[in-house]
């Protein structure tokens, strides 16, 4: 699914009336029909709103969705901000309807005045502000909100929280409204997906208002959402007359002294997602582990404690590198040699990435297409600092395109960043999959998927949203406290189902 930014939405609204030949206040009854239903499936008959409005449509959405919760028989009270001396022409006509049905059901709070005295039991429904937003709040409304936010009260914003931008991340001091639940018109905006700004928005429903498609498809966007059948439009099926040389040949490259478990559950992995065959080369210290752990791989040794030559690669459909590596000198010595000298993709994690820091000249080398799989403080050694995580991730952009590579930045939505500048935010994964071991099934994931011949970024696509779709069929087996790595590898087959 597409992200659009602000203006884009905007832009899709006016194509949408143009196209439809409506009046926009139609298309403003429309989103506030879908609402008022959100409403009123999760609400009880005698639940009580209050309904904070702005001037502009923002507020004529909130004034409409009162119109009708009123009309349904809810008790419910209006109050217009009056922080503008004009107000948006829909927003001005909603008020006129209310206030023909009861001009006591919509008050008007002037400037400098607060409202302090709403009951804990009464919902709160913010239509302040929305995504015309395009500077921070200041002054009277920055205190309103604040003072709002404070209060204890369930709290439902409108398409986006009051005060909250949609395509840059606020201002620490910024005064925004945090909400429990956000009931947003069509599209995910950037702010609901990072860390930083995403608590304000509380839980997000998208709730399709009938935009356009044309304008939708024909819109470009660098940035989206994994669905499902993004997904399955990538899946393979197996053919039934294959053998295993026909899913490739995986070489995963990792594990020192007191550190094999990670390359092995990334040889799990790579064999779970499908790989034909996986070899796994690790120091001898790890060799009794690989050999009882996954006895489905095959094994390499390098070094006794820590791997000292990479080889075996040329003959196989893929290769991880990284997990449990650690950073020894034979071992920074043995993967310069070894990118220097590789020239098909490969998928980096972990301590292959930390070595690459070290050896800034090796981005350059990377063979193009290949997947680099950091967290935010593994992308820090090899890029550089960033602010936010927005910044970061339009940074890890920036990197993608200029190495040719893809990067996948981990984190609660991971993202796909692609050698062409798209950003893929994946929206499966749970808070239990913060857990050791994690990252190397992913690593063993992708690779195993780019053995079988996936592109390297469909790979990185796919393998992120079956690792964490794994993680939350796992989650809701045994919770996301108890969740391991190992439990991940194990949900994988009940992920792949949900393709076919």
């Amino acid at each position: 699914m597409k992200i659009f930014t602000a203006a884009q939405i905007r832009a899709c609204d006016a194509y949408t009336i143009k196209a439809s030949a409506m009046h926009s206040a139609d298309l403003m009854e429309r989103a506030a029909t879908k609402c008022f239903a959100w409403i009123k499936d999760n609400f009880h008959r005698d639940t009580l709103f209050v309904v904070l409005c702005g001037t502009g449509n923002n507020g004529g959405d909130g004034l409409a969705i009162t119109r009708m919760l009123h009309q349904r028989g809810y008790g419910v009270k209006a109050f217009l901000l009056l922080f503008s001396k004009e107000l948006s022409p829909d927003c001005q006509a909603n008020l006129s309807r209310l206030q023909a049905i009861d001009k006591d059901i919509a008050g008007i709070v002037y400037p400098d005045t607060f409202i302090t005295d709403i009951p804990a039991n009464i919902v709160i429904i913010d239509a302040i502000l929305g995504t015309g937003l395009s500077r921070p709040v200041t002054g009277w409304i920055a205190s309103f909100i604040n003072q709002i936010g404070k209060l204890p009260n369930k709290k439902i914003a409108i398409d986006i929280p009051s005060g909250l931008p949609a395509d840059v991340l606020p201002d620490a001091e910024s005064a925004v409204m945090k909400v429990d639940d956000t009931l947003s018109f069509q599209f995910y905006k950037r702010t609901f997906l990072h860390a930083e700004s995403a608590p304000y928005a509380g839980n997000i429903h998208l709730l399709d208002i009938g935009l356009d498609k044309t304008f939708i498809n024909a819109t470009h966007s660098q940035y989206k959402t994994i669905e499902a059948d993004d997904t399955a439009a990538i899946y393979k099926p197996r053919t039934p007359f294959a053998n295993k040389g026909t899913y490739g040949h995986v070489l995963l490259i990792g594990g020192s002294y007191g550190k094999a478990g990670s390359i092995s559950l990334s040889s799990k992995a790579a064999l779970r997602a499908g790989a034909g065959l996986v070899t796994t080369l690790l120091p001898a210290c790890g060799y009794d582990t690989i050999q009882a752990t996954v006895p489905e791989a095959m094994c390499m040794t390098s070094g006794e404690r820590y791997i000292e030559k990479i080889e075996g690669w040329e003959k196989m459909q893929a290769t991880g590198i990284g997990p449990g590596m650690g950073t020894d000198a034979k071992t920074a010595t043995a993967l310069a040699a070894f990118i220097d000298a590789c020239k098909t993709p490969v998928v980096v994690d972990a301590d292959a990435l930390n070595l690459i820091a070290r050896q800034q000249d090796l981005l350059a080398k990377l063979p193009k297409g290949s997947v680099l799989t950091p967290h935010p403080k593994e992308f820090a050694r090899l890029f550089g600092e960033n602010t936010n995580s927005m910044i970061q991730l339009d940074h890890a952009r920036i990197q993608a395109m200029r190495y040719n590579i893809n990067i996948v930045l981990k984190g609660h939505h991971t993202v796909i960043v692609t050698g062409e500048g798209d950003c893929w935010y994946n929206m499966t994964g749970n808070a239990g999959m913060a857990t050791a071991g994690a990252g190397d099934v992913l690593t063993g994931i992708i690779t195993g998927l780019v053995a079988q011949g996936y592109e390297p970024h469909e790979a990185a696509i796919m393998g992120v949203y079956l690792h964490g779709l794994a993680g939350d069929i796992a989650a809701k087996e045994i919770s996301e406290e108890a969740l391991i790595a190992g439990d991940i590898i194990g949900s994988l087959g009940k992920a792949f189902l949900t393709l076919k």
